[in-house]
């Protein structure tokens, strides 16, 4: 099949604008007749379902914990992007356009990335009339910061809460909603399967996850905000709840998933301490505003503490970054201080216990500018850093290390945020639209609140006026039925393997294989080796499994159980677009495709492309469609941030 993007025809800053005015309108009057299921909270979702219901829809809002405001998206600390040009220092929207193109490794949609620098203003305007306590500079105006890949400073932040604070600001709008009724709030329930009528999503099927119960919820479309799909990793900075899984019953439900195999490595994490870690720590990108990055230059002195680099002299230090990127420094993107981390650790520099970790030294900065000054900009950073690792920043270097962080991959979505199932749409993280093969920092908070507030309030009136009026949903519908039963067999025989193994068992068994063949280096023959093992690794799930408990309660094991099933089938999904694209391109260094200086070589000729997978069955391998990536306004280059 063929895929529709529906790009709108003109220049590209015009799109937008007249796309507004050529999407079909919903009357007022007739919005408070149809009822739109929105899954996940965070937020895309909180936004989305704010705007929708004071739009006039009668909005259903889920999620799996017992408030949105447990939503990962509270874990995005250093900030979010906006072309203000507040700082006077040259940005402009076609910049934070061409910034976003660029740092994504020219594998995103011109279209979608302009809009989302276009609106990437109203979201700061909308912020601060919800009271967001964005940091102001001396004379009270907003203050703005760099991150990598940039270099100009156009990322606004409230310390190192800016999600946190973010998300609080959705919050109010989604709850004097829910108390005006239009929201209806369904929290502790978790998505096991959208409900398909006639082709078109019409519903979803739930679990209760206190009581066990399996319902069905109707609507008259589905929006899918629930974030990325990390943890098939394992060991990621996501939440430990953060699944891949609504997304994926989507796509065995006939939506393609794109790019999956398009994961952000992020450089600055706490490295892994033990076999026995849950997840890892994200330290924010705007610490390398300040700390200079590097490794000893000998490797006589690989592996020394962070009390020993204290006294390691200036002349047997290598500030990598700063020696092979002298124009952006330690604010390359995240996908080249990743790599580059790697590389020196692989030599035999790195440092720690491990030797798996460099050093982000704040040494300069506090002398330069004083302690109390970096303790205004990162004190909340400094002391999380310190309760984990019992170092204090403010007297040696942090040790840091790459971690798997965000997912550019997810549902593919047109122009107006619907996948190719109608009625079915997917916002922020859930989607794979705007990041290309490297999502830039502070752009993840930006996509979810675009998505949410500017562009589906706009959008989903194009389905939504297709629509009969007055025609409710029909729960009684056979689909119902058959998939609460579908739902319900599959918890069933999961708690009937009765094996040995856990699901945390079997999912760092899957983690590992993810990060050694399908992380930040691959090659042929590693992939093809790795779909292997995680297929008999899916046939030890089946068999060996151990799900303790009943559904009818509390059950966490089972909850993990669910969710490992999809990842083992998503990961498999990941080695095959892993493998099928050879090229390497932003943070996924195919070990064929190189430059003689080492960097990512992309092949444009044969991957300018959207990679959308379709479901085929059980057993079968997935379907391939094209959707080919066109350039008008940017020139395809060789990366390059030297």
């Amino acid at each position: 099949m063929s895929l529709e993007s529906k790009i709108p025809a003109g220049p590209l800053a015009e799109k937008w604008e007249k796309h507004k005015f050529n999407v079909k309108l919903v009357n007022p009057a007739n919005k408070r007749k149809f009822n739109i299921i929105v899954v996940g909270t965070g937020l895309a979702g909180a936004s989305a379902a704010a705007t929708l219901a004071e739009l006039g829809y009668n909005v259903d809002a889920f999620c799996f914990q017992d408030s949105p405001r447990r939503a990962h998206s509270i874990a995005a600390q250093g900030g979010i992007n906006a072309a203000k040009n507040y700082q006077n220092d040259g940005d402009s929207v076609f910049r934070l356009f061409y910034d976003t193109i660029k740092g994504g490794d020219y594998r995103s949609r011109e279209a979608n990335v302009h809009r989302l620098a276009e609106v990437s203003t109203e979201i700061i305007d909308q912020c601060v009339a919800q009271g967001v306590p964005f940091a102001r500079d001396y004379g009270g105006l907003l203050d703005n910061r760099s991150f990598g890949g940039a270099q100009v400073s156009r990322t606004f932040y409230a310390r190192g809460q800016t999600g946190q604070q973010l998300l609080l600001g959705a919050y109010s709008a989604l709850t004097k909603m829910v108390n005006t009724g239009k929201v209806k709030m369904h929290t502790r329930k978790e998505m096991l399967d959208v409900v398909t009528i006639d082709g078109a999503a019409k519903g979803i099927v739930t679990r209760d996850l206190v009581t066990g119960k399996v319902e069905s919820h109707a609507g008259h479309a589905v929006l899918l905000c629930t974030g990325g799909y990390g943890n098939v990793f394992f060991l990621s900075t996501n939440a430990m709840a953060s699944n891949g899984s609504a997304a994926w019953r989507a796509y065995k439900k006939g939506a393609k998933f794109a790019n999956p195999c398009f994961t952000q490595i992020h450089p600055t994490c706490i490295p892994v301490h033990g076999d026995y870690q849950s997840k890892l720590t994200l330290m924010s990108e705007s610490l390398r505003n300040d700390g200079r990055v590097w490794v000893p230059k000998d490797k006589k002195h690989a592996k020394i503490t962070a009390a020993e680099a204290v006294k390691l002299p200036e002349s047997e230090r290598d500030y990598y970054l700063e020696r092979r990127y002298p124009s952006f420094g330690n604010l390359v993107p995240r996908d080249v201080a990743s790599r580059n981390a790697k590389m020196v650790c692989d030599e035999g520099r790195g440092v720690g216990v491990t030797g798996l970790a460099v050093f982000l030294d704040f040494a300069d900065a506090i002398k330069r500018d004083g302690q109390k000054t970096i303790e205004a900009k990162y004190g909340n950073l400094f002391d999380m850093y310190k309760q984990i690792t019992a170092d204090n920043p403010y007297e040696v270097p942090m040790m840091i290390y790459p971690a798997v962080h965000y997912t550019m991959g997810g549902l593919w979505v047109d122009y107006n945020l619907s996948t190719n199932v109608p009625g079915l749409y997917a916002l922020g993280e859930a989607n794979f639209s705007d990041h290309g093969a490297n999502r830039l920092g502070a752009s993840a908070l930006m996509q979810g609140l675009a998505d949410g507030y500017f562009v589906i309030p706009y959008t989903i009136g194009d389905y939504i006026a297709t629509l009969p009026l007055g025609q409710a949903v029909d729960k009684s519908n056979p689909a119902f039925a058959e998939a609460e039963k579908a739902a319900q067999a599959r918890i069933d025989k999961l708690l009937n393997i009765k094996g040995n193994q856990t699901p945390d068992d079997i999912h760092k068994k899957l983690g590992h294989i993810m990060w050694e063949y399908c992380g930040m280096s691959r090659n042929k023959e590693g992939l093809e080796k790795a779909r292997g093992m995680i297929q008999e690794l899916r046939k030890e799930f089946n068999k060996d499994l151990k799900v303790i408990g009943a559904n009818e309660e509390l059950n966490m094991t089972l909850e993990k159980a669910l969710r490992l099933e999809d990842f083992l089938e998503l990961g498999e999904l990941m080695v095959i677009d892993a493998h099928n694209r050879s090229e390497s391109c932003g943070g996924h260094f195919r070990e064929e495709s190189q430059t003689e200086e080492g960097e990512a070589l992309r092949q444009d000729e044969e991957f300018s492309y959207v990679a959308a997978w379709g479901y085929e069955g059980e057993g079968k391998d997935p379907s391939l469609t094209k959707e080919d990536l066109v350039f008008e306004n940017v020139k395809l280059t060789q990366r390059s941030y030297k």
